[in-house]
């Protein structure tokens, strides 16, 4: 009697899926909750990275030139140089084994010709040395503060190289983010007679400003490109893509700082510097040490957002930095703040928001269409 009992029972839990749906059902949310929060720790830790190297960076860049230093080439060298520290991760990622668990073979497949990737490094590579170049100068001209806020016109940039490139809407809130960062750096412009720059000549001011914004303009236009590249020419975004993408680029722009270098003669001058630096040769190493190690824990910052969310949302969390760089500055490097400089830091803020509100948006729009998409399957099944 026991017999069929079992194959009642057995037939019973093979006819009834309901059953297993509802535990399925169960499960599914606490595992769907738990990836969810593992996604915003990681986004939040990529978040802190991105903010806290590029403040400490900045800082360091000025802390070069402040105690004595005076090479641009070196400044710019500093700014890719510690691209080996991604090494590690590299090798990681690109074993055959990561390649197996993480990347299809699809996606193995549709990879380009080494000549198009080499093409494609080497151009993103002067790109990058150009723009590092440009935000020397703005650094050594201009005022921590002032070219942090500066810096901040790249959403503004940003917008417009994403508009032509990558087909992006242009939204009432990402306009009035365009048109707030641009009076901001207005009002910054119009008010350079009230900085401290009494050993920096006008002419020299307005370069590192022009070169400030000129550095923004590059950093968007590469960021655009990046994002462009990814979806013509590499068609794959995983986080190995992406260290290929600053690694590659960075290990050029690094080669371009060392012609540079020594094309310029500053490398003649630098046993000197080291010499001359008001904080010893010790602290003269490690200024440069920290700075290009700073710059790269701000990478990883960027590549971890770029690989978790878009490049479009790290460009826009790199200048969550606006706030926070002026209030250091004017704390270790007593640069003025004045009302002027004030208004101008409310106005990229308000800016910041608005760009921010409107990515929000665009995230919550993705998310509805998501929800009904898979709405829209269930009942098919049904």
């Amino acid at each position: 009697m026991e017999e069929p009992q079992r194959g009642v029972e057995l037939q019973t839990r093979v006819h009834t899926p309901d059953q297993d749906k509802e535990v399925s059902s169960a499960n599914q949310p606490r595992t769907s909750r738990f990836k969810h929060y593992r996604w915003w720790i990681r986004v939040i830790s990529y978040i802190v990275f991105l903010i806290a190297g590029q403040s400490a960076a900045t800082l360091l860049g000025r802390l070069y030139y402040d105690k004595g230093g005076n090479s641009k080439w070196m400044a710019t060298f500093v700014q890719s140089a510690g691209f080996p520290i991604l090494l590690p991760l590299w090798f990681y990622f690109s074993s055959p084994f990561t390649k197996s668990a993480h990347v299809g073979v699809s996606c193995v497949a549709r990879q380009p010709a080494i000549p198009t990737l080499v093409l494609l490094y080497f151009g993103f590579g002067l790109l990058l040395a150009g723009d590092n170049m440009m935000y020397s100068y703005g650094l050594l001209y201009v005022p921590v503060s002032t070219y942090s806020l500066l810096c901040a016109t790249q959403l503004a940039f940003n917008a417009v190289f994403s508009f032509f490139l990558n087909s992006q809407k242009f939204t009432p809130f990402v306009l009035n983010s365009v048109i707030l960062l641009t009076i901001s750096a207005a009002l910054l412009a119009v008010n350079s007679d009230s900085e401290n720059t009494s050993t920096v000549s006008k002419g020299k001011y307005a370069i590192g400003f022009l070169c400030t914004i000129g550095a923004s303009a590059v950093y968007s236009l590469y960021l655009s490109l990046v994002q462009l590249s990814f979806e013509k020419v590499i068609k794959r975004e995983t986080f190995s893509a992406v260290l290929d993408m600053q690694i590659y680029p960075s290990f050029v722009a690094t080669c371009g700082c060392v012609v540079g270098l020594f094309a310029s003669g500053e490398w003649k001058s630098l046993s000197k510097e080291m010499e001359e630096y008001m904080e010893g040769e010790v602290s003269y190493l490690m200024t440069l040490i920290f700075t290009a190690v700073t710059w790269q824990i701000s990478s990883i910052g960027l590549l971890g957002l770029v690989f978790e969310v878009s490049s479009l949302f790290s460009n826009v969390i790199s200048t969550l930095s606006l706030p926070v760089i002026p209030i250091l500055a004017v704390i270790f490097f007593h640069d003025k703040m004045d009302g002027v400089k004030a208004m101008a830091m409310v106005l990229a803020i308000w800016g910041f928001l608005s760009y921010i509100y409107q990515h929000y948006l665009d995230d919550s729009k993705s998310k509805k269409a998501n929800s009904n998409g898979v709405s829209l399957g269930i009942t098919d099944q049904v």
